[in-house]
């Protein structure tokens, strides 16, 4: 990405700077802006899409990827920005982290060569001004100035700290301690960790948003620019674990906190709680004044890697830097996972050219979302690159459903799902690496939507531990309500009503319990219904969908064969388990009567004519009789009294061909073929049609025979071979005038019967 105006946007917190590059972003036909976190790039997604639409504005994360056909705008994480891609726009935020030792040399690659063609935008800290004029010549600085006043209070007891505030941690342990002490002395608090997932997060910030709870108790992950309606920011320590030594914060680090505080033009406040101490002064004055000292350096990686074998490539990122300014990255989370892969002699041996070793560098990518290099980390990276190592390359899909599956699990305490979330979210940037496995979009949703259920989970024992639940008025003695599709309580919108399940609003599973007692007894006398309803109530769309009356209740997949689909079930949490199973075996039943149609009567019938009547059935009510003996005159006729007519060389059901029947087919075979949801045809010539087109259009397999260039329906095929006017001189054309054919056309099927 290369060419255009590169201006730096710099300030301090609540200066405006991210909302100034998306409003610039938008203003050109495309863009891309990278931030730092995955919680921040889903909230400016949202900005985003509320602007331009789903459909014009991608999302690019490590663990998630929604990217519409044609998108216009690129919403991403500063590491996952795809900066091989032309925009007329590129905005990089909060740059001044290119200082940072463990991150920085990605933002410095992004400052250094990330450009839009017509305009980049460089978003952060003024102490980056020197730095980025020495290192960008001809740069546009803009300085912008704090929208509201950020002002020093006292210290307090952390159980005074004033309401619509933050406090502020640097441990997990510590978190909880707060939040215990914050529920005993005001009811409760929302949680915010850098572990959640963003629906966990988000429905977190929702009870504190919404006013339910009056204190938020997090980490320094709130201090990366997202928005919250947040006066006052409360310091519980001011030490923190870098991920190398436990240190103090520096100066810009405690703005970048305190900086939450005061939205917009309304002013902010911060303090340190008595546990933590006072601030030292000199910190305090910059901090209320912004003004930090310069950056002097950032750290850099090089980019050029050697990819011919692994010591080269390990050689090539130990380079040296390339100015004065630059300092170099060393012992990155990365390269400490190749170090441990290089310790396997035998796949360093494996490991050559650059396409094994670029697979290999991959692989090191993985993220050890848990932030520590273990042992089991370690194994399982050299795991990935063995497959990656052989054959195509793929990850076997019941290796990668093995480590899934054993996540699916919504017990446990908290730090328990956090463990699982943060394993779920190394399968689900796995499942957005290319080619990587098969089936990818299909392992993409099923870490989507397990990440979902844990992260429900996980909300529901953070509220349950950390607030009140009778200092949330719609709990208390609340009942829910069904309006259309919708549930509501307490004139809140609280999910979607489907029948016999309710699909929770964000931020609403903690009222599972108020749902089910209101609506339960209804859901389960409607399911008890459906399964004693006529089979006239029951019937199956062309997309392979089962309703009963109004009620979508699951979706045809392949079974053990044509004429026994399996059925997917849509949810029904809201019925007894034994009730749902006995409308589950009703639906079965159904399913299989739809598929094969009635039953025949075989009694009386010799072993021949039964194996006919078994092989229509199988068929759906067309068959091949090739591979049957051949039949008395006496057993066809018996078969006619039944209801089937045999010819030559096929047998069908009287009304096999009228329009129903042949849908039943239609639709089942394309279960069966896994095509459930494409169009199927519904109009084209009742005889014939070209023999290519018959194997891409989802007919039933046996309702033609192929016939030369042409497939022919079977019950006119046969009709061709008992026509004389076909068997004479004039063949072709009474076969192009039976089958409403061109002539040479006609001519081929003449041969292909006489074959």
């Amino acid at each position: 990405m290369r060419g255009g105006l590169v201006t730096a946007v710099l300030g301090p917190t609540n200066t405006g700077k991210t909302h100034r590059a998306i409003t610039a972003m938008l203003d050109y036909p495309t863009g891309m802006i990278g931030v730092p976190l995955r919680l921040l790039a889903r909230e400016v997604y949202d900005r985003v899409v509320a602007a331009r639409g789903p459909d014009a504005v991608a999302l690019v994360t490590g663990e998630e990827k929604r990217i519409p056909a044609a998108p216009k705008y690129f919403v991403c994480t500063t590491e996952a920005m795809p900066v091989d891609r032309s925009v007329h726009f590129v905005a990089v935020d909060e740059v001044q982290l290119a200082a940072d030792r463990h991150r920085g040399h990605v933002f410095t690659e992004r400052l250094l060569h990330a450009r839009g063609e017509v305009e980049t935008m460089l978003l952060g800290s003024d102490s980056m001004a020197p730095l980025l004029q020495r290192a960008l010549p001809g740069i546009r600085v803009e300085r912008r100035q704090r929208l509201s006043t950020l002002s020093w209070v006292e210290e307090h007891k952390l159980t005074a700290t004033p309401k619509r505030a933050a406090i502020v941690c640097f441990s997990v342990e510590q978190v909880y301690e707060v939040a215990e002490r914050i529920r005993h002395a005001h009811g409760g608090a929302a949680v915010v960790l850098g572990a959640l997932s963003p629906r966990t997060r988000n429905a977190q910030v929702a009870l504190y948003q919404a006013g339910d709870v009056q204190h938020l108790v997090a980490t320094d992950a709130i201090g990366m620019g997202l928005n919250l309606d947040v006066a006052h920011v409360a310091f519980q320590g001011k030490r923190k674990f870098d991920g190398t030594r436990s240190r103090e914060l520096t100066a810009p680090e405690v703005a970048q906190i305190a900086g939450r505080a005061g939205r917009f033009t309304a002013d902010g406040t911060f303090s340190a709680t008595r546990e933590c101490g006072p601030f030292d002064a000199d910190v305090l004055a910059a901090v209320t004044s912004h003004q930090f000292p310069p950056v002097t350096a950032i750290f850099w990686r090089n980019p050029e890697l050697d990819l011919r074998s692994i010591p080269a490539l390990r050689q090539s990122l130990a380079a040296a830097p390339p100015a004065r300014w630059l300092i170099p990255a060393h012992d990155e989370e990365d390269e400490r996972a190749l170090a441990a892969l290089a310790a396997d002699p035998a796949l360093v041996a494996r490991a050559k050219g650059t396409d094994a070793v670029g697979r290999v560098w991959e692989v090191c990518g993985i993220p050890d979302f848990r932030k520590t290099l273990t042992d089991a980390h370690a194994r399982m990276l050299a795991e990935i690159v063995a497959f990656r190592l052989t054959g195509e390359g793929t990850i076997p899909s019941d290796w990668f459903a093995e480590r899934v599956r054993r996540l699916d699990r919504t017990e446990g305490d908290l730090d328990t799902l956090m463990a699982r979330i943060a394993w779920i979210r190394t399968w689900t940037y796995v499942a957005h690496q290319r080619r990587w496995l098969r089936e990818a979009d299909h392992w993409r949703g099923e870490t989507r939507a397990i990440e979902d259920r844990l992260s429900d989970a996980l909300h529901e024992r953070l509220t349950a531990r950390f607030v009140d639940r009778r200092a949330i008025a719609v709990v208390g003695g609340a009942r829910a309500e069904v309006t259309g599709d919708g549930v509501w309580v307490a004139g809140e919108r609280v999910g979607r009503w489907t029948g016999l399940s309710w699909q929770p609003a964000m931020g609403a599973t903690v009222l599972r319990g108020v749902v089910e007692r209101s609506l339960g007894g209804a859901a389960e006398a409607r399911a008890e219904a459906l399964a004693a309803a006529d089979d006239a109530a029951f019937r199956v769309e062309d997309d392979g969908r089962v309703w009963v009356d109004d009620l979508s209740l699951g979706r045809l997949l392949p079974g053990p064969s044509l004429g026994e689909p399996s059925v997917a079930f849509a949810t029904m949490d809201l019925i007894p388990a034994a009730v749902a199973e006995r409308l589950r075996t009703r639906v079965r039943a159904w399913t299989r009567r739809w598929a094969h149609g009635p039953a025949f009567d075989d009694f009386g019938l010799s072993p021949e004519a039964r194996a006919v009547l078994r092989a229509v059935t199988r068929g759906l009510g067309v068959a091949s009789l090739d591979a049957l003996a051949p039949l008395a005159r006496s057993d066809r006729s018996a078969l006619h009294r039944r209801g089937v007519v045999v010819g030559a060389r096929y047998g069908w059901r009287a009304d096999a061909f009228a329009p129903e029947p042949a849908r039943v087919r239609a639709v089942a075979a394309a279960v069966w073929r896994g095509q459930a949801g494409v169009p199927l045809p519904r109009t084209g010539p009742p005889s014939w049609f070209s023999l290519a087109a018959s194997t891409s259009q989802g007919w039933a397999p046996n309702d033609y025979a192929p016939l030369g260039p042409l497939a022919v329906r079977v019950d006119r095929a046969e009709a061709l071979v008992a026509d004389p006017a076909a068997a004479g001189p004039g063949g072709p054309t009474a076969v192009a005038r039976a089958l409403g054919c061109p002539v040479p056309e006609a001519a081929a099927v003449l041969r292909a019967l006489r074959g």
